[in-house]
């Protein structure tokens, strides 16, 4: 008898602790998207958190190393799961990383073109890292989306079937939509691609751009601009870095367009907090 009740006891206390976590989560909760973009050093990684949790890692920048750094600060130490993993394109600055997070995390998806595939092969990495046996790849396209929750993914760019020989050219263009806020990932392409986008006659307004390509000066058209017409653009860059991105020409045309300019470079990471109507922006070195 005197079992019996101890075990009853201790039932109870489980059940009371499962709850107290449960209502934890659920009180938690909060209705927002979080949008970090690292400062990785001259390269592009950007890490995002929707309300229900999804985490999305947008490349992963030139270290293998720095980019683990980050994702510590961001995600909890016993969590060693991303749900989708995107490569824009394969460039050193943008792929180097996404080796180790798939040697270190479970991913769910990834997300790549049919040139960053090729590149995976090329490096032997078939296998999508020691924790990823048979992980679905998507190959992305104009038309190809992804929903989490209330947050959307549409890709602008490539169109089906395209293998370009530019890499950059051959990046994956992601809109971001959650709620009433957007965002515009732009890799690392050209304005010769920004036109061909523009002529598709696709939505691309959004409240922050991911400036492409550093800042180059062979991207960031003024037509582009005002059909994207953001209030904020991010410029992923390294310090003192050998190709002086962002160009000052770029620069010149976003203050034209009174377009408010932030810089890993210069500010750190850049973390904006998106509540469906308006932003919040913080930064940490």
């Amino acid at each position: 008898m005197r079992l019996r009740v101890k075990i009853l006891l201790f039932l109870s206390c489980l059940l009371i602790f499962a709850n107290f976590f449960v209502w934890k989560e659920v009180l938690g909760y909060k209705e927002q998207l979080e949008v970090v973009f690292f400062a990785i050093g001259q390269g592009d990684s950007i890490f995002i958190e929707t309300p229900q949790k999804h985490q999305i890692l947008i490349d992963g920048g030139p270290s293998r190393e720095l980019i683990l750094e980050k994702l510590a600060q961001e995600m909890p130490f016993w969590d060693r799961t991303i749900d989708l993993v995107v490569l824009t394109h394969p460039d050193v600055d943008h792929r180097k990383g996404i080796e180790s997070v798939l040697d270190r995390y479970k991913v769910g998806q990834i997300l790549l073109t049919a040139v960053g595939q090729e590149k995976l092969k090329e490096l032997g990495r078939t296998e999508i890292g020691q924790n990823n046996q048979g992980v679905g790849q998507v190959i992305g396209h104009l038309g190809t989306e992804i929903k989490a929750g209330r947050t959307e993914l549409f890709v602008l760019s490539p169109k089906e079937g395209e293998i370009g020989q530019d890499t950059n050219d051959s990046s994956l263009v992601i809109r971001l939509d959650f709620l009433n806020n957007s965002f515009l990932f732009t890799g690392d392409i050209s304005s010769k691609i920004e036109k061909e986008i523009l002529n598709s006659g696709q939505v691309l307004k959004a409240d922050v751009l991911k400036v492409a390509h550093h800042g180059s000066k062979t991207s960031s058209s003024p037509d582009f601009l005002a059909q994207v017409n953001p209030s904020l653009a991010i410029i992923s860059c390294g310090k003192n870095n050998p190709y002086n991105h962002p160009h000052p020409e770029v620069l010149r045309t976003l203050d034209n367009f009174a377009i408010k300019v932030l810089r890993t470079d210069l500010q750190g990471d850049i973390e904006i907090v998106s509540k469906g109507n308006n932003l919040t922006i913080s930064y940490k070195q």
